[in-house]
């Protein structure tokens, strides 16, 4: 079964182990943080804090993967703040539906804790496996982010979805 939780400070380590972009075109976005810097924002807060969090992707006790969100601010008042979230995979647990799972509990619990209306994502527009879990999780297709995001040497286009207060994973 696929849980969301906290990371262990030995599962540290599985940030090392993320495949580069030779093994994951859409994983390249520059140099990581350090180790030390995970570990240190490990011992600070335990990688969440009011703006933004990282989760593990748990299937039976196993680290499979990590979810993140950040704040995403669309007005002066807080009430006006979205959260956006990503998903990392380990390669050989792509495609079982687990990051579906994933994506649905954030979305859940985002929604649950945070004193927000919005959570959205984006992806590159030739992701149609993450299109499809997103949609799967209940994610709104909006449109087309044009040169929005810097990877792997250039430019690339993204598809923004949302989930809002008012959805469900049924519409």
């Amino acid at each position: 079964m696929v849980t969301l939780r906290m990371f262990t400070e030995v599962e540290l380590a599985y940030f090392d182990s993320l495949p580069g972009p030779a093994e994951d075109p859409y994983s390249f976005y520059g140099f990581r943080g350090s180790r030390a810097t995970i570990r240190a924002r490990w011992a600070e807060h335990r990688l969440i804090t009011d703006s933004g969090g990282t989760l593990a992707v748990d299937l039976d006790g196993r680290v499979i993967g990590d979810v993140q969100w950040h704040t995403v601010p669309y007005g002066p008042p807080p009430m006006s703040n979205a959260l956006n979230i990503g998903i990392t995979l380990r390669p050989e647990h792509r495609g079982h539906g687990y990051g579906t799972t994933a994506q649905t509990a954030l979305a859940e619990y985002l929604l649950a804790t945070y004193p927000v209306n919005r959570v959205e994502a984006s992806t590159d527009i030739t992701n149609r496996a993450e299109q499809r879990s997103l949609e799967k999780a209940g994610f709104t297709r909006e449109g087309v982010l044009r040169g929005a995001q810097w990877r792997d040497g250039r430019w690339n286009d993204l598809i923004q979805y949302s989930h809002l207060r008012t959805d469900t994973a049924s519409d």
